[in-house]
C-alpha cells in the first residue's frame, strides 16, 4: 500500500488488525469441533450475531463470553438500550449484554460469563482461569473479538497458553472505508459499528500497543502479549494517517489499565 490515500491506510490496518483465520466458523473449516469458542465483550453488536451463528454451526463444545466492564462497555450499552430499550443496561456487564441478547434475539444460552476482567489481558487470563478451574479442555479455542482488536487477542493468548494450543481467529467484523468526493465513510457498516473517528482511533492505537519495543506490549516491553510482527506497508499506513490526518490513537485509559 503505497498510493497514499487515508481511506486505503484505514483500510491497510483493518486487513492486518481484523484477523481471520478461516472463511468462515464452522467445525470443517476451524479444521474439528473446538473446544472452547469465546466472545469478547470489546466487540460491536454484530459480535454477538457471529456468535450466534457459531453457536448454530455447532463449532465448539463449549461457550463462553468473556467482559466486565472497560473502555468499549458504554458504546456497547448505548446500543443496546436503542435496540431493545432495556431499563437496566447501565446495570450490566458486556458479557451480560451480549448473554441476554443472545437469549432474546436468537434463543441461545452459552455455557458460561467471565463478567470480571476490564482489558485485553485480563480478557485472556480470567478467561483461562475460568476454564482451567472448571476443567474445561481448551486445546482448540476459537476467538471472536472486534476488528481492532483480533490480531492482539490472538497475541494474548498465544503469551498464555501452551505451545500445543491452536487458536482459531475470526474477528467479528472487517469493515473497509471508502473515499467519496474526499470524504471517507464507511463501504458497508455492520451492525452496532463505532462512528468513525473512534473506530480509526481504536486500529491506529493497536499499532504501538503490538509493537514489541519499550513502549509496546510485547516481551519487549510490557510483556502482555507474544511478540507479533507488523508488516512494512502497516507501518507505513499508520506513519501516514498520523502525519497527514487528524485521526488520533486511542490513549489507554487508566480506569480500565489497557
Amino acid at each position: 500500500m503505497r498510493d497514499g490515500s487515508t481511506a486505503e491506510s484505514i483500510n491497510a490496518l483493518v486487513r492486518f488488525c481484523a484477523r481471520r483465520d478461516v472463511d468462515a466458523l464452522t467445525p470443517a473449516l476451524v479444521g474439528a469441533r473446538a473446544d472452547v469458542a469465546i466472545l469478547f465483550g470489546g466487540s460491536i453488536l454484530a459480535g454477538a450475531d457471529v456468535f450466534a451463528d457459531a453457536v448454530r454451526a455447532e463449532v465448539a463444545s463449549f461457550y463462553l463470553i468473556v467482559g466486565g466492564e472497560g473502555h468499549s462497555t458504554d458504546a456497547l450499552r448505548r446500543r443496546l438500550h436503542d435496540r431493545t430499550s432495556w431499563p437496566d443496561v447501565d446495570d450490566l456487564t458486556e458479557a451480560a449484554l451480549f448473554d441476554r441478547y443472545l437469549r432474546e434475539q436468537h434463543g441461545l444460552v452459552v455455557d458460561a460469563l467471565e463478567e470480571e476482567s476490564t482489558n485485553c489481558g485480563n480478557n485472556v487470563t480470567n478467561a483461562l482461569a475460568l476454564l482451567d478451574a472448571r476443567g474445561i479442555r481448551h486445546d482448540r479455542i476459537v476467538l471472536v473479538q472486534d476488528a481492532t482488536m483480533q490480531q492482539r487477542m490472538d497475541a494474548g493468548f498465544r503469551r498464555h497458553v501452551r505451545p500445543t494450543t491452536t487458536l482459531v481467529n475470526f474477528a467479528s467484523h472487517q469493515t473497509i472505508v471508502r473515499e467519496v468526493d474526499g470524504a471517507v465513510e464507511y463501504d458497508s457498516a455492520p451492525d452496532g459499528m463505532w462512528d468513525l473517528e473512534r473506530y480509526v482511533s481504536l486500529l491506529m492505537g493497536e499499532i504501538p500497543r503490538l509493537r514489541d519495543d519499550a513502549d509496546g506490549y510485547g516481551p519487549g516491553g510490557r510483556d502482555y502479549i507474544a511478540h507479533v510482527d507488523i508488516p512494512d506497508d502497516v507501518q507505513y499506513a499508520f506513519a501516514l494517517l498520523q502525519s497527514t490526518t487528524e485521526y488520533s490513537v486511542r490513549q489507554a485509559d487508566r480506569r480500565w489499565e489497557s
